[in-house]
């Protein structure tokens, strides 16, 4: 199938978003006001490019007259309206029951376009940039409903829409396949972790005395007594670009992932420096979202860096992980927006026997190895249609 003839925007017409599509924002956070039943909301942070983090979600109060208005079907598309604005995803009914929270878009294309060709040219014109334009605001970036309206989008045949969509699929359908084994992998490892050292069934445990819950030779440890720890702090923006000039740089969660993060902006001033393989802890809500970066990074005052301090990080990452299921929770299960270098320095972590820390190292580095690799292959198959997209959406490359 020739793709050129209608890529050149002869053939195709350009409509308004607001012609072609439903959409609203999501609900105000107001649980003192919020009746109703409790459902799961999403979040601007739970919406990567492309897809969804929905490890740990959160819930509040909706109406019955409020489901459909905020509620999500499959095939609908959900953009970021403020933070990084224009991020999106598409919405597969991954979770029955999911509403969406006031900082993100939701939107519903009529029967001219499939969700998939609207999602893809969504991702298309963000990526490319069209949408900055529109945004609003000095510090915090916003995409308002009422310009968001009129974001011009082509609709070509319908034929040429599923073509399109099926070819730029194929490759999210690698990528999602991979991301399945990577949490069957993670949810292997954190299971082991509890059975070792929360429910204490670690190997030789039988013969290992047990008092007020730590065994004999274990210690219960502050984490700056067995970690390094690196405050981020946060340098001008006058030294921020988003060219690669400098090193990456992270100064909150926008752009974390289910274990890596994504580099969108870069400094290039080196402050607080990040090494290869050390853990990034939010220390500003959502307090305690984790991940490792790849690469040596520069961080801002929203992130901690975190390294073993006796060669064990993929212990301590479990450790933390397990510490922190849930987040904005530090310290007796209190709830915090923010955390204190005081205050992470003081979490308390459960330190082995050395050779029972050893062993679990032996038994989840392969672990994380494959992890590491299907993390590369995802990435390898995000750039393969990046390529492809602009090429597609341009007119540039006929099939």
């Amino acid at each position: 199938m020739n793709l050129q003839k209608g890529f050149e925007g002869v053939s195709w017409e350009k409509k308004p978003l607001e012609v072609v599509a439903d959409f609203c924002l999501g609900k105000m956070l107001d649980q003192k006001k919020n009746k109703g039943e409790l459902l799961p909301y999403l979040a601007n942070v739970n919406v990567r490019w492309g897809s969804f983090d929905l490890d740990d979600l959160r819930e509040m109060r909706f109406e019955h007259h409020e489901l459909d208005r905020y509620g999500l079907k499959s095939g609908d598309i959900v953009m970021c309206e403020g933070g990084e604005p224009g991020r999106c995803a598409l919405w597969k009914g991954q979770k029955p029951g999911m509403m969406i929270q006031k900082a993100l878009h939701r939107i519903r294309p009529h029967d001219c376009l499939i969700s998939e060709f609207l999602f893809y040219y969504l991702l298309y014109i963000g990526r490319m940039g069209h949408l900055a334009p529109l945004f609003t605001g000095a510090t915090i970036k916003h995409l308002p409903r009422e310009k968001l309206a009129k974001v011009k989008v082509m609709v070509p045949p319908l034929g040429v829409q599923h073509h399109i969509a099926s070819i730029l699929s194929a490759y999210d359908d690698l990528i999602e396949n991979n991301r399945r084994r990577i949490q069957l992998l993670e949810q292997a490892a954190r299971l082991l972790y509890k059975e070792w050292f929360v429910r204490l069934r670690f190997p030789g445990h039988e013969h290992v005395k047990v008092k007020d819950g730590v065994p004999e030779g274990w210690e219960r440890k502050k984490l700056v007594e067995i970690a390094d720890i690196t405050m981020g702090q946060s340098p001008k923006s006058t030294f921020y670009n988003e060219e690669g000039n400098g090193l990456p740089f992270h100064q909150g969660v926008a752009n974390f992932g289910a274990r890596f993060p994504t580099h969108q902006a870069y400094c290039t001033v080196q402050n607080r420096i990040a090494r290869s393989g050390d853990i990034l802890f939010s220390v500003r809500a959502p307090v305690g979202k984790i991940n490792i970066t790849p690469d040596k990074i520069v961080i801002g005052r929203g992130l901690a860096a975190i390294r073993s301090g006796r060669n064990q990080q993929n212990l301590l990452f479990y450790a933390l992980k397990n510490r922190f299921f849930k987040e904005d929770i530090i310290g007796g299960g209190t709830i915090f927006a923010a955390v204190t270098k005081k205050d992470l320095h003081d979490v308390e972590l459960l330190q082995p026997a050395k050779r029972v820390g050893e062993s679990f190292m032996k038994e989840v580095r392969p672990i994380d190895r494959q992890i590491e690799g299907l993390h590369q292959a995802i990435d390898k198959f995000s750039q393969a249609r990046d390529l492809l997209l602009p090429r597609l959406m341009s007119g540039d490359l006929s099939t």
